[in-house]
């Protein structure tokens, strides 16, 4: 029995005798004795109070007022007993003092003349001896089980269960992403609740350093836990208890630390499967899928089915171990709606008809990506080649989904711009821009409102403002400096790509 009111009440050779007034089933951390009028600044929560009342006067001096004022500091001081000494000072436990403990709900108890306040001190202290030792002889022995725990198939879903056995309560694991991954026992808690963790899971994880944290739901307590080193957290263990004594403590840290081996050890392997991916990536580009597919098939699930689409993505180095934690996970719980794979960028190879992951993917971590067009295995490296020119296009802009089809729509000369062409335009039109400048003449925009005029001189005097002569000489005389005879198709075109790859 642990050290509570009722634990010394259940001696007999105490005698003691309960008056009332609150709970007898708290624990009693340690007992003192005091007559001092105000004793509240050397008492701690959690402790009982033993007295002979000396500080009430006698008789008629008793102060009904003082009583009940100073049983309320000691109620607020979180005191969970008094014990009252009679025949030392009153004969008999005061009326005053039964009502006051009543109305603040303090345990009062009697203690007879013939039982000294060192037997009572005496006998809580050894039973929270007693109790200290049997708590330290639970958690050796729950030690000792969750460790034998670990060494069965799966170490970790066996270690988290008997955890939850040990602690008589409820144990989850939250995964990178701060999803529930596995519960002991299943559906253990409200679908509430769950929510609130996962949500709160999610905001430790996105911290990305190792925290503790106490979550008050509407149905009791939970602790949050990281795993993993700082910086590369590797999911949240959840408990459902409001506070652990020492004990408690030790077997959880126990657990913590068995858990982040496992999820080592698993992260270890993922890395081996990294590196697989990246080989059988290689093996799809150069055509060979049909071994791709076999060794998906036996590890993940199937390849996507045709036609396929393939995404690019940039993901900064100290992200890339999340997003793919992320990605496995996705994997596991939809086989055969994505492939993936780490090389000079993270790949995905999804269904033409569902690119979601990839957009997804793209939103929850602000990425650049470039997204190919519909494709067959047999094309995969065209597929491949295709994403990587599209997030070349998105990392000039916002993060977000560029998709090779829209570049191929802009055209082949808009994408003069987005290439090294611009140097080489610049000295091509340079003719051109040098004498505008040395002669305040405006050569260069005449010829460029020209081509975008269908190269027709009414329409481009009307668009400058000048007379169709006027139009012509300019014309003329550009082509005379770039040396070009821009009465031929070829010259007009290559003068256009030049416009086009300046810069805006």
């Amino acid at each position: 029995m642990p050290a509570t009111l009722d634990s010394l009440l259940s001696r007999r050779d105490l005698r003691l005798r309960l008056l009332g007034g609150g709970p007898t089933d708290v624990p009693i951390s340690w007992l003192h004795s005091s007559d001092l009028p105000d004793p509240t600044p050397f008492l701690a929560a959690g402790q009982a109070l033993l007295t002979t009342g000396t500080q009430f006067g006698t008789g008629t001096a008793v102060s009904a007022e003082r009583i009940d004022a100073y049983v309320a500091r000691l109620a607020d001081q979180g005191v969970v007993a008094l014990g009252f000494g009679t025949e030392v000072v009153q004969a008999g436990t005061p009326d005053a003092l039964v009502d006051a403990c009543r109305a603040h709900g303090l345990p009062l108890f009697e203690v007879p003349y013939e039982t000294s306040f060192i037997a009572v001190a005496q006998a809580n202290a050894e039973t929270v001896a007693r109790d200290a030792n049997a708590r330290s002889g639970w958690a050796l022995a729950a030690q000792r089980a969750i460790s034998l725990a670990a060494l069965r198939p799966d170490g970790l879903g066996a270690t988290l269960a008997e955890l939850s056995r040990q602690l008589e309560c409820w144990v989850g694991l939250l995964d990178v992403s701060g999803r529930l991954d596995r519960e002991f026992p299943p559906d253990g808690i409200p679908a509430d609740e769950r929510d609130q963790l996962q949500a709160e899971g999610a905001r430790l994880l996105r911290g990305g350093q190792r925290a503790s944290l106490p979550v008050s739901t509407a149905h009791g307590g939970f602790t949050l836990q990281t795993l993993g080193a700082g910086g590369h957290l590797d999911g949240v263990l959840a408990i459902a208890t409001g506070s652990l004594d020492q004990a408690g403590r030790e077997v959880v840290t126990a657990v913590i630390a068995l858990a982040g081996l496992a999820l080592q050890q698993n992260r270890e392997l993922a890395r081996a499967r990294g590196l697989l991916r990246t080989g059988l990536l290689t093996m799809l580009s150069f055509g060979d899928s049909e071994v791709v597919e076999t060794t998906s098939r036996e590890l993940w699930g199937p390849l996507p089915a045709e036609p396929i689409r393939v995404a690019a993505l940039d993901v900064a180095d100290d992200r890339t171990d999340s997003v793919v934690d992320l990605l496995e996970l996705w994997v596991q719980e939809t086989p055969g709606q994505l492939f993936f794979a780490v090389d000079d960028a993270l790949f995905l190879c999804v269904s033409a008809n569902d690119t979601t992951p990839v957009e997804r993917l793209t939103e929850q971590y602000g990425l650049h990506a470039g997204l190919s067009d519909g494709a067959t295995f047999t094309s995969f490296a065209r597929a491949r080649a295709e994403a990587v020119q599209a997030l070349d296009r998105s990392r000039e802009g916002r993060a977000g989904i560029v998709e090779f089809g829209d570049l191929a729509r802009d055209g082949v000369l808009a994408h003069l711009a987005h290439t090294g062409a611009s140097e080489i335009a610049r000295a091509f039109l340079a003719p051109l821009t040098d004498h505008d400048a040395a002669s305040g003449t405006d050569l260069t925009r005449t010829v460029r409102t020209w081509l975008e005029q269908n190269c027709e001189y009414d329409r481009t005097a009307q668009a400058l403002g000048v007379h169709r002569h006027t139009a012509r000489a300019r014309i003329e005389h550009a082509g005379r400096l770039l040396d070009r005879d821009l009465g031929l198709f070829a010259t007009r075109a290559d003068v256009w790509a030049a416009f086009v790859a300046l810069p805006a």
